[in-house]
């Protein structure tokens, strides 16, 4: 009974991803698979520095705001 099921499960996983690797992926671009868009230098420089000054920043932010509280 395991057997059939199995092999069901093997054959739909192997479909659905070669059907996401076929209708998903072009191939080739640097990039292509990033969420945002790197192909303006001064905007992903600025994004970036948000990022990572954001998280880095925030400690010191919550530490400002304890220590200021009444």
């Amino acid at each position: 009974m395991q057997a059939p099921l199995s092999r069901i499960a093997n054959r739909l996983g192997r479909n659905v991803m070669s059907n996401f690797v076929r209708n998903h992926s072009h191939g080739g671009v640097p990039g292509e698979n990033l969420p945002f868009d790197i192909s303006n230098r001064f905007k992903l420089t600025a994004l970036f520095t948000v990022f990572i000054g954001s998280g880095l920043g925030a400690p010191f932010l919550i530490t400002r705001h304890q220590l200021l509280k009444k």
